[in-house]
């Protein structure tokens, strides 16, 4: 795929937002059985996003132009209904001041292009926004997706190769439990 290349859009058109979603179901549909937490955003929330002008979409396209992944990007984070924006904030008040603080909502790739080139090439030209504005940034990824496919090694990788100064630390973390009652065991006390 040496003529990959990647756009940055602020808003898809409808007739594109279907294809996308297409790709966005194959890519995050089984994340419904394999994460505890909501890992897929229900169809209204996704042409939400795709049509939103503050999440900007990093487009990777194929050679023939076709659009084979999209990662999405955002410094308004009340855009992004599982995080926090007020613990961004808090934790830096020096890039809230200049509006540097942004979120990394998903990315995917068509099952076509899941070699890495895709991934690559929209996760470095996020870099390289974010290493201009001396950003901080956030993005999460699912314990499934990380053992799975390594994806924070892939991010890591990609930063490394920009050579970027920058400092990764895992922020936060939640554990999930269940418990599953097996039987007709008697009450305590009674």
């Amino acid at each position: 795929m040496s003529d990959l290349h990647v756009t940055v859009e602020t808003a898809i058109t409808d007739d594109r937002i279907e294809m996308f979603h297409e790709l966005y179901e194959k890519a995050f549909g089984p994340l419904r059985t394999m994460a505890i937490a909501r890992q897929v955003l229900h169809r209204d929330e996704f042409y939400e996003e795709m049509r939103d002008p503050r999440v900007f979409k990093y487009v990777a396209h194929d050679d023939t132009g076709e659009p084979i992944g999209v990662t999405t990007l955002t410094r308004h984070l009340e855009t992004v209904p599982w995080i926090s924006p007020e613990y961004f904030a808090a934790r830096y008040p020096e890039h809230a001041a200049r509006n540097a603080i942004y979120y990394a909502g998903f990315t995917l790739v068509s099952a076509s292009a899941r070699q890495g080139a895709a991934f690559h090439a929209m996760i470095k030209s996020i870099v390289q926004v974010l290493v201009a504005e001396r950003a901080a940034v956030g993005w999460d990824i699912c314990s499934y997706n990380n053992t799975r496919f390594s994806f924070a090694d892939s991010i890591r990788a990609v930063l490394d190769e920009q050579e970027a100064n920058v400092e990764v630390a895992v922020e936060d973390s939640q554990t999930y439990y269940a418990a599953r009652f097996t039987g007709d065991g008697a009450t305590k006390g009674g």
